[in-house]
């Protein structure tokens, strides 16, 4: 769903998207967008492409300035307010890291950003979904080193790990990981964010992906959305057009060769760098994108 949006603008978008098929919308209360895609859920209610909230599946995220043990239960309750729901199906932790910053200030100052106390943060987490609030928690923008870590002392294990995934980054290591520990993949930026401050052209403009998309008469979206479905990935699309929207659904009925995916497997692999645009440099960030 749009990010940092007008409300206006993110409601309408919502609702067309519900209209066009979509039941599952990724949010945080990073985005700003809680508000809007809970007038969005409320009025298509009432309007009818959908009959009940349960046919929704809603995706929040805890922001670093609350990765605090006794600041996620607040946390949560907040963004529930703001989207008007009882629960949401899926709570993520956004990053590994903490943020001391009562008012978001971009870039973060690095003297602002400090390490996750994950384990009292994850058990506040399972509070969450004991309580009710969410029926799911995970997190997203962990790397197998840390999402090991939680694994150790978690009495609930994270459903899912969000992360930067495309076809210039593969994430072949992360997905070995999740799959062999029961964890979904999810992922966000898959055509490489293009039109961002921190994404760049370099899926659409691949021209491998060009020439496999020529042949089958299909456009470069969907032979990138249709590999992520095929390593049993869900997707977080991003797209404020009908027809784009319609496009991005159209990725079911067929399927990629062995010869298409092997030309996939020889892509040059280079990740974005999200956290660059939003904080100053300093060692804990340096190390979270190490091991992304």
């Amino acid at each position: 769903m749009p990010r940092w949006a007008y409300p206006e603008t993110t409601k309408s978008t919502v609702i067309q998207a519900i209209k066009v098929g979509y039941r599952h919308f990724d949010t945080a209360a990073l985005y700003g967008t809680e508000q809007a895609l809970g007038q969005a859920i409320a009025e298509a209610l009432k309007l009818g492409p959908i009959q009940s909230r349960d046919e929704l599946f809603i995706t929040t995220k805890l922001w670093c300035n609350c990765a605090e043990t006794d600041l996620v239960l607040p946390a949560i309750k907040k963004s529930l307010q703001n989207l008007g729901l009882e629960y949401v199906d899926l709570y993520l932790i956004h990053w590994p890291l903490r943020i001391k910053q009562e008012v978001l200030k971009v870039p973060v100052p690095k003297e602002c950003i400090f390490p996750i106390e994950i384990r009292s943060v994850w058990r506040s987490m399972e509070e969450c979904q004991n309580l009710g609030l969410t029926k799911a928690i995970g997190l997203s923008n962990f790397s197998p080193k840390r999402l090991n870590k939680i694994l150790s002392f978690a009495k609930i294990p994270p459903a899912v790990n969000q992360v930067e995934m495309n076809l210039v980054w593969q994430h072949k290591e992360l997905r070995d990981f999740c799959k062999a520990n029961n964890i979904q993949l999810s992922a966000y930026s898959p055509l490489g964010a293009p039109g961002t401050a921190w994404g760049d052209n370099r899926v659409m403009g691949c021209s491998i992906l060009q020439d496999i998309a020529k042949s089958k008469g299909k456009t470069i979206a969907q032979i990138s959305l249709r590999w992520i479905h095929e390593q049993g990935v869900t997707i977080i699309t991003h797209s404020y057009n009908k027809g784009r929207m319609q496009e991005n659904l159209g990725i079911f009925d067929w399927s990629l060769t062995e010869e298409e995916c092997n030309k996939i497997a020889q892509i040059p692999q280079r990740k974005s760098r999200y956290l660059r645009p939003i904080s100053e440099p300093n060692d804990i960030l340096a190390e979270i994108d190490a091991e992304i």
